[in-house]
């Protein structure tokens, strides 16, 4: 008995650590589709002729919640995440970079317009949750 004990105890520290999950700002998955996100709420505001699929994007963000959910973290987890001013900021420092690599000028609307107008015709993940007015 105290031989399997200690066995799982061993086996328990050795998997601990590669079982403990990355903050979400290291899941590609979770904190790329939430920049995503980010980009499309960003031009749906600065462009005005251009609006957001809301029902889409909450379709959007329950599904990332629910994908977060699945790969073990708390809504207290996701939460932190999500309201975090650190992550907000360095958010918005990797969108004004996204921004600028792209050419738009970010005192001009229509620059915005032309950056969300290709996305929706690439139909890439931002266009998707754009659409022309």
């Amino acid at each position: 008995m105290r031989i399997l004990v200690a066995a799982f105890l061993s086996a328990s520290l050795i998997a601990g650590p590669a079982m403990a999950k990355p903050p979400l700002r290291e899941v590609a998955a979770i904190d790329d589709a939430l920049f995503d996100l980010g980009l499309a709420d960003i031009i749906r505001k600065e462009c005005p002729t251009i609006s957001a699929r809301m029902f889409k994007a909450i379709g959007y963000v329950r599904n990332l919640e629910q994908k977060a959910r699945g790969m073990g973290y708390s809504q207290a987890e996701i939460e932190a995440y999500t309201d975090s001013d650190a992550e907000k900021n360095r958010l918005r420092a990797k969108a004004a970079a996204f921004f600028r690599a792209r050419g738009v000028d970010t005192s001009d609307p229509q620059s915005y317009c032309v950056l969300g107008q290709q996305e929706i015709q690439k139909s890439s993940r931002i266009g998707s949750l754009l659409r022309a007015k």
